[in-house]
């Protein structure tokens, strides 16, 4: 069991995908599970999490028909088994967790 999920509904997010999961991936903690919801995306999406699941085993893609942001958060809330849950959208990116703690 991972201590943090992280839920990404992903649709026709190409251009911004990458950032965001480097974003997660990238953080100081590594105890972290990524669940990508493909939402019915037509764009390069689904392929670009493919290239990112071969590579990173903490990433878990599911895909779905386009049923909207909200039914995809429930999806990836159907199979988290981190003790914390977040959500990212797939067109955004997050900071260092571990910069609250850093003095300027």
């Amino acid at each position: 069991m991972s201590k943090i999920s992280v839920i990404i509904p992903v649709y026709n997010c190409e251009k911004y995908l990458p950032e965001c999961l480097d974003s997660v991936l990238n953080q100081t903690f590594k105890d972290v599970e990524i669940i990508c919801i493909n939402d019915g995306s037509v764009d390069n999406s689904l392929k670009i999490l493919e290239e990112y699941g071969e590579k990173y085993k903490n990433i878990k893609i599911i895909t779905q028909e386009n049923k909207k942001q909200g039914a995809a958060r429930n999806r990836g809330l159907d199979v988290v088994s981190g003790e914390f849950i977040t959500f990212v959208d797939s067109d955004d990116w997050i900071g260092d967790w571990g910069d609250r703690d850093r003095k300027s």
